[in-house]
């Protein structure tokens, strides 16, 4: 009985973790009680696949597999092909006791161009580190025998292992074979079609595609179908491993890159940082850290602090380790650091180079380290809370209670026109989106006056609060200085409403309470300072969309109201139902009369109206 008590804890427990998991691609790794890895798992959505676990009936199988499972991690990647190679890397690795399939020690095929004077290309699945050109993995062998046999055709490459011949063989004689081993052609002009097979393989392949249909239609047209098809299936083979059917399929996870290497990404929020390092060994990523640090320093001291902490004689580092970005450390470029240096010197005998990357592959895959820290750091917030920030922000602005509820708010326009006011609320740190409000104001049309804004969404806001008997909010934010807040603070001391005031001005990100002489600058770092601005930027966000959205109204109106037997009201319910003029310029004629009820005529003038609107304009 306590067992299966035991049993259904845990299993709530692993519930709750995969209700949170993130929902991009990667790969899911299942630990024992010891810590060990029993199973290796991919998937297109993290989070699908996990809940999958703990819903609907399970299989035998999967039933003894959750009753060993006691916790599991995630790792993100870009899709689902990143995640099959990392599967299949980290399978071999690790041999989980529940993973049946990929523990055979093969991999996937590779395309092998030799280091020679004449090279060779074939299929295999041998990496030899000889300074011949690897491309792949690819998980299609049938699309890469197909491309190989592409290959075969168009480029008259060598097929003998030996390049010494007496005379040319039966493939020169039949066109597929330039005869380098009798001297037929200059290492040159054999390198040319190498370069043109390399660029292929490279995703160069807009030329040869163009040139390869430009073929198949010929071939067609001479009644030669079955050479068509085969062309046709070669351009299907070229585009199924050079991802232009379904996304480039640059491999990160696998670039058969010999260099050790390692990738240090981190994100930061207050005094929580969580660092992600990916190891890349022999061209595979080998492993990927996690590691969480409670810290008040700047984010470029911890960094500083977390490399000398992470290697040691057990974890030595790689010649190189790609950062994230370019932090200084002090005047210095992070490379050019002379503390790290010299540590570096003293404890291994040699001088790792850092560097921050500017080609695509490491950036896209110190992007995928960071996306990593990102999605750890949340789940430390979100572990936490936001009661920390919280008190913080009590002492800061010595509050009488926590400022659990916030309300905040912010006025856009345009010149006065449009003026709007924006209402949001957060509870707890977070967003109450049930909550936000939007308000036309009344006494500023036509002039720019934020004090008086102010003072009216304010009065409006508060007086009917106490008047319908709801809780008032413990802390108010207005975005803006002195002014905005001390105008606030007159309308508040009116209704009789004791709560905590404050502005946020955005130059230095002062803190303003009212009548105060000077402002309160907190830490850029600061928790608290984080959620006020949290909080400004979504009252921001919320006022301007509404500001924006009049605005539209107001160019649009005035062109459909030009249409004969259009008014104000017709003209309310077209833009309802087509937001824009260019949805309506686009619009059927006949589908725009059901819709809103006009006739087709009248839709037709409309679309006429709109288009010739947006031709003026360009």
């Amino acid at each position: 009985m306590e067992n299966q008590i035991n049993q259904t804890i845990i299993t709530g427990n692993l519930k709750k973790t995969a209700l949170d998991a993130p929902s991009e691609p990667g790969v899911y790794i299942m630990k024992n009680e010891e810590g060990e890895i029993i199973y290796v798992g991919k998937a297109k959505s993290l989070k699908n696949r996990l809940k999958s676990y703990f819903s609907g009936e399970k299989d035998i199988k999967t039933a003894t597999l959750l009753k060993h499972v006691r916790s599991f991690e995630t790792i993100i990647v870009t899709n689902e092909y990143e995640a099959l190679l990392l599967e299949n890397t980290l399978i071999k690795q690790h041999s989980p006791k529940y993973n049946i399939s990929l523990k055979d020690g093969k991999t996937y095929p590779v395309i092998r161009i030799t280091h020679e004077e004449f090279p060779r290309i074939f299929r295999t699945r041998r990496i030899i580190r000889d300074k011949s050109l690897y491309f792949g993995p690819f998980p299609d062998g049938y699309a890469v025998n197909t491309l190989m046999e592409l290959v075969d055709k168009i480029f008259p490459l060598r097929k003998c292992k030996k390049i010494k011949k007496n005379g040319p063989c039966m493939y020169y004689h039949i066109g597929r074979c330039m005869a380098p081993c009798c001297g037929k052609i200059s290492a040159e002009n054999y390198n040319y079609h190498i370069q043109r097979v390399q660029k292929m393989l490279s995703g160069e392949t807009d030329t040869l595609i163009i040139d390869l249909t430009s073929r198949m239609h010929e071939t067609a047209r001479a009644l030669q179908f079955e050479e068509a098809a085969q062309i046709r299936n070669a351009i299907r083979a070229i585009k199924s491993l050079t991802g232009e059917e379904s996304g480039l399929r640059t491999s990160y996870m696998e670039d058969l890159n010999p260099e050790d290497r390692d990738y240090i990404a981190w994100s930061a929020e207050g005094v929580l940082t969580t660092f992600t390092v990916f190891s890349m060994r022999g061209g595979k990523m080998t492993g990927r850290d996690l590691f969480r640090t409670r810290s008040a320093a700047a984010e470029n001291d911890s960094l500083e602090v977390f490399i000398t902490s992470y290697y040691d004689s057990e974890k030595r580092p790689p010649a190189k380790v790609y950062l994230q970005n370019s932090w200084r450390l002090g005047e210095k470029n992070i490379s050019e650091n002379l503390n790290l240096t010299r540590w570096f010197k003293e404890k291994f005998g040699y001088e790792p180079e850092l560097i921050v990357p500017t080609e695509k592959h490491h950036e896209a895959i110190l992007a995928m380290a960071f996306q990593n820290a990102k999605e750890d750091l949340r789940k430390r917030l979100k572990e936490r809370g936001a009661g920390p920030a919280l008190d913080e922000l009590k002492r800061a602005l010595n509050l009488d209670t926590r400022p659990e509820h916030i309300e905040g708010f912010d006025i856009s326009h345009l010149d006065g026109k449009h003026p709007v006011a924006s209402l949001i609320s957060f509870k707890n740190g977070v967003p109450d989106r049930r909550n936000y409000r939007y308000f036309k104001l009344r006494t500023v049309i036509g002039i720019i006056d934020d004090y008086a804004a102010i003072r009216e969404v304010v009065k409006r806001r508060y007086s009917r609060l106490i008047r319908e008997g709801k809780d008032l909010p413990d802390l108010i934010l207005v975005d803006g200085g002195i002014g905005q807040v001390n105008a606030a603070k007159g309308v508040l001391d009116e209704l009789g409403v004791d709560c905590g005031l404050v502005g946020i001005a955005k130059k230095e990100e002062a803190l303003w309470l009212p009548k105060a002489k000077e402002p309160i600058l907190l830490s850029r770092q600061s928790e608290s300072l984080k959620v006020l601005q949290h909080v400004r930027d979504e009252c921001h966000r919320f006022a301007s969309n509404l500001n924006l959205h009049l605005r539209s109204r107001d160019l649009f109106f005035p062109i459909l109201e030009s249409v004969e037997g259009i008014g104000p009201k017709r003209a309310a319910v077209i833009m309802k139902a087509y937001e824009s003029l260019e949805n309506i310029a686009a619009a059927d004629p006949a589908l725009m009369a059901e819709r809103c009820r006009i006739s087709e005529g009248a839709a037709r003038a409309v679309r006429a109206a709109a288009k010739l609107t947006l031709e003026e304009r360009r």
